[in-house]
């Protein structure tokens, strides 16, 4: 989730909001039982997407902490050649719940890496955007995801 995706247009600016909504419920929630959130933003020089421009920056409708661990990727999938796996394993977490945009690219590409590394990965419905909103659907259907009140529930 980050500011450059906004711009795509009206569509994919109302499917980031709706999954914004749902994300920071999550984030509520993790941070209740004191387990790690970490964002992960995607770098593309080409395209203007790299620190120090405003179309990087996570949108500040998140609710990140400054002391949250960033993880910058310039892959679709988040593990490929970061650090990601290895904080994750420092922090003892052997499974991800993984939001955010773009669902049929990055958190596709997301979820099958964090399998690709041991980790079992479980999409939050409702916590995807897309460009073309049939595809979160497409995207979870194939995985395995979970909803906010049974993410609650199940952390009890």
């Amino acid at each position: 989730m980050q500011n450059a995706f906004y711009k795509i247009d009206t569509v994919t600016a109302g499917s980031l909001d709706k999954a914004i909504e749902c994300i920071n419920a999550a984030i509520g929630l993790f941070r209740k039982h004191q387990l790690p959130v970490i964002a992960v933003q995607h770098m593309n020089a080409e395209d203007g997407l790299k620190p120090g421009n405003e179309d990087f920056d996570v949108p500040p409708s998140i609710s990140l902490l400054p002391t949250d661990p960033r993880i910058i990727k310039t892959y679709g999938n988040a593990f490929n050649k970061t650090g990601l796996a290895d904080q994750l394993r420092a922090l003892a977490v052997d499974t991800v719940i993984i939001t955010g945009f773009c669902a049929e690219h990055c958190v596709l590409s997301t979820c099958r890496g964090a399998k690709d590394v041991d980790l079992i990965p479980i999409l939050l419905r409702g916590a995807l955007a897309s460009a073309i909103p049939e595809r979160i659907r497409f995207v979870e259907e194939i995985n395995d995801a979970i909803s906010y009140g049974a993410l609650k529930a199940v952390l009890g």
